[in-house]
């Protein structure tokens, strides 16, 4: 699907905000709904799932937080966060969760389109990295073409970036990547992301994995990075 066919869902309880960011995400060519709190979130999720969903961590009713931990347990829709300055916990435990990205207020909206284009984009596009048959390492599997990746038998579901990350990883399996040159495969080069975003990022991996047995599907290299784990089921 062609970016410019995706749905955005702007949640935000400041409609400043969300009228801000529905401007430009329309003049970007997307279309927009809109959502005030985390409950109206999830019911305009139940009435139509978009594309991606921006999503403020900090709400009345429901926070983002929340909102993310319901959106995760029902699937794996792309979610970009909007962030205050001080609440990095917050923001970091949202990571962790499965947000795909997150931009910090005050924040230009030419920003928050950059990253909504290149969530999209990567969900939408078959990498060119590794064939379209997909991927397999150990027990490890990766269907290139549905964005599915497999620990043995069992599908375990990852959100875009996630998959991204783990895809960096086994276009070289003997390499170590540092933080940087992940970043710069997963979002293009010169895109502002922290390292401590792709450690969360991993950190859920792991978890994730772990849950099927996959404890060595990500290995640390002190002072270095991450590179792909021998993939054979280690459960330390």
């Amino acid at each position: 699907m062609a970016i410019m066919q995706c749905t955005v869902l702007v949640v935000d309880d400041d409609p400043h905000i969300r009228d801000l960011l529905t401007f430009a995400l329309q003049k970007a060519g997307l279309a927009t709904r809109e959502a005030a709190d985390g409950e109206a979130a999830l019911a305009e999720i139940a009435l139509r799932a978009p594309d991606l969903v921006v999503l403020d961590i900090n709400m009345p009713r429901m926070d983002g937080i929340e909102t993310c931990r319901r959106i995760r347990a029902g699937g794996d829709l792309p979610i970009l966060f909007l962030s205050s300055r001080d609440d990095e916990i917050d923001r970091i435990l949202g990571m962790e969760l499965g947000a795909d990205d997150y931009v910090v207020k005050p924040f230009s909206p030419r920003e928050v389109v950059a990253r909504v284009a290149a969530i999209l984009r990567r969900a939408a596009r078959t990498p060119p990295a590794l064939t379209a048959g997909g991927f397999a390492w150990g027990r490890l599997s990766l269907d290139t073409d549905g964005w599915r990746a497999r620990w043995q038998d069992v599908e375990v579901p990852l959100t875009v970036t996630e998959f991204s990350i783990v895809r960096v990883l086994a276009d070289a399996p003997r390499r170590v990547f540092t933080r940087d040159a992940i970043i710069d495969r997963v979002h293009g080069p010169g895109f502002a992301m922290t390292d401590r975003t792709i450690d969360s990022h991993v950190r859920n991996l792991r978890a994730k994995f772990a849950s099927v047995g996959g404890a060595d599907v990500i290995e640390t290299r002190a002072g270095v990075g991450y590179q792909l784990g021998p993939c054979l089921g280690a459960t330390g």
